[in-house]
């Protein structure tokens, strides 16, 4: 933890401004062991292994806890990088652009193995904190470490240990794994100040039948129950055969007779999107499908609601790759 994190921290507790004390170990840059302590209700937090951890997982619901140990196992395994991942993103985030960023305090919630934080970081956010519940905190601080405009913490998306001096926040691919979604985003909410702006991207219920009807069923009762190891092997047969489909059909047909063919293809918006990438990534996107105990599918009028709940401004809501919604607003 890099000690200029302190002026945006807040305890969840309370809301109370937080001191750092009891440092036992740092490497220059980062405080690595110690405590932060709030002024106000005196509760104490760890700082461990760099990283300023503001819930146990063990304390949490069942289910959360379950989703935050499955996310965790899956981003400490699929580590790997890519550069597409910067076109995914800004995909997921439109309107926003790379040029948004510059000289903005950003507030990411749910950064997972921190690829999204990296690249915020490069695009010159002034600082961007990335917030986890699950043990993908470690993966993260390990990629960002070395990045001086970069923070990680571990902390509830329920309860976020941030000041509203956030200038934008975002969270993609990890309100619809919420047992509350809606609350989720009104907590992220909570946190951008007032002309700062928002952006979420969820899961549709729109064009998503196939999946809550057969797959959703598969994953709550079977395969989120599996032991990751074993189910990472598991996965590698569909992720074959999705591997196969785009590669050798959705991919080439889309280069035919500019895409004619392929648009009456199953999917085929969202196959197309993923067919760049390889095996390792395929297989992370297979996997992220199956592993989650809890998903919802949001439709377009729930998901226009919670804009209106935050009385957020110059809202835009699109639909991405037939299969998702992505929205941003000022708040």
């Amino acid at each position: 933890m890099r000690k200029r994190l302190l002026k945006y921290l807040a305890c969840p507790a309370c809301g109370g401004s937080l001191e750092l004390s009891g440092v036992t170990a740092s490497d220059g840059s980062h405080v690595l062991e110690g405590d932060l302590a709030c002024a106000s209700c005196r509760a104490q937090f760890p700082i461990t292994r760099g990283i300023p951890r503001f819930a146990a997982v063990e304390r949490l619901d069942a289910d959360k806890a379950a989703t935050a140990a499955n996310f965790g196992w899956q981003w400490q395994h699929f580590t790997q990088e890519d550069q597409k991942y910067n076109d995914q993103f800004l995909g997921w985030i439109a309107p926003v652009t790379s040029e948004f960023f510059q000289d903005k305090i950003v507030l990411e919630g749910g950064c997972g193995k921190g690829r999204h934080t990296q690249l915020v970081a490069a695009w010159g956010a002034k600082e961007v904190i990335g917030a986890d519940l699950s043990a993908a905190v470690e993966t993260a601080f390990a990629a960002t470490r070395h990045l001086d405009n970069a923070h990680v913490i571990q902390a509830d998306i329920y309860q976020l240990p941030i000041k509203k001096e956030v200038d934008y926040a975002f969270s993609v691919g990890v309100l619809h794994h919420l047992p509350d979604a809606h609350r989720g985003f009104l907590s992220l909410a909570a946190k951008v100040k007032s002309g700062g702006h928002l952006s979420a991207w969820v899961y549709g219920a729109e064009n998503n039948e196939w999946i809550t009807r057969w797959v959703s069923p598969m994953r709550e009762r079977l395969t989120s129950r599996i032991n990751p190891r074993v189910l990472l092997h598991l996965s590698k047969l569909p992720t074959a055969l999705v591997y196969l489909a785009t590669k050798l059909v959705y991919r080439p047909l889309n280069r035919v007779a500019g895409g004619r063919v392929a648009r009456y293809l199953f999917y085929n918006d969202y196959l197309l999107a993923i067919s760049g990438f390889g095996w390792k990534e395929q297989h992370t996107i297979v996997f992220d499908h199956l592993v989650a105990p809890t998903a919802h599918y949001i439709p377009r009028e729930e998901f226009e609601q919670w804009w209106r709940d935050i009385d957020a401004t110059e809202v835009s809501i699109q639909w991405h790759n037939q299969n998702s919604w992505r929205g941003f607003g000022r708040v």
